[in-house]
């Protein structure tokens, strides 16, 4: 079992810093900078119940099966929460544009999905699990602060979470509190760099994060990061 699973087990969550993420994957750093510029293509969230035009997204779902490497990915399909995990736009289909093809069979995107593999096998050992990636970017204006998780600190309904940066450009905020399930904080930090990540058991904790606003308002501003989720179904 590897540290961040064993981690994950004992505190329910673990961090990995970009360092040691990039490590882990092993790739160019070409290949990883070519793999971030997707984040320039996505396009808005038509979704968001507050009428809030500053996040941008795309989604693509995969299967994992017990006892076989790697993830399968599957038909596009919309993306649902039920109410009770997120309050604003919870209880509706939401269908957002689908990851590009070059993006969710890239290296990065197999060696993060192996990653967060590990640790929802040693969650939930023996299932078979229905796998969602999601690509966000929440973008901020002065006097328009962006949201990136305008529910709160909140469940994500699934068994592992791996939340990891991609990048911050003129910001500030963006605050990242990890808390139990009666929300009793555990720990906050501020994911920065490229492929800083988090992965939580969801069943165990909750998480949210403040809202971002420009550090220069005369310049544009973005938080871009990658979200992947496994639920054993």
């Amino acid at each position: 079992m590897s540290k961040l699973s064993e981690q994950v087990l004992k505190e329910g969550y673990a961090r990995l810093r970009p360092e040691q993420a990039q490590d882990r994957l092993g790739l160019p750093a070409a290949w990883l900078a070519e793999w971030a510029q997707s984040w320039d293509r996505l396009e808005t969230d038509g979704f968001m119940a507050d009428g809030g035009r500053y996040r941008r997204r795309r989604l693509a779902n995969f299967t994992a099966l017990p006892g076989l490497p790697g993830h399968r990915r599957g038909l596009h399909r919309p993306h649902f929460q039920a109410e009770v995990h997120n309050t604003l736009n919870g209880g509706v289909d939401r269908w957002f544009a689908p990851v590009e093809d070059a993006v969710a069979c890239h290296p990065a995107t197999a060696g993060l999905l192996t990653m967060g593999r590990e640790v929802a096998d040693a969650l939930r050992p023996g299932a078979r699990f229905f796998v969602e990636m999601h690509q966000f970017r929440v973008e901020a204006a002065p006097g328009a602060p962006g949201l990136p998780t305008p529910e709160g600190v909140h469940h994500d309904g699934v068994d592992c979470v791996l939340i990891a940066m991609i990048a911050r450009a003129n910001l500030r905020g963006g605050e990242t509190v990890v808390t139990d399930a009666e929300r009793r904080e555990l720990d906050r930090f501020t994911l920065n760099g490229l492929l800083d990540l988090a992965v939580m058991d969801d069943r165990r904790v909750m998480h949210g994060v403040s809202p971002v606003e420009p550090e220069d308002p005369s310049r544009s501003s973005c938080r871009d990061v990658l979200v992947l989720t496994w639920k054993a179904c």
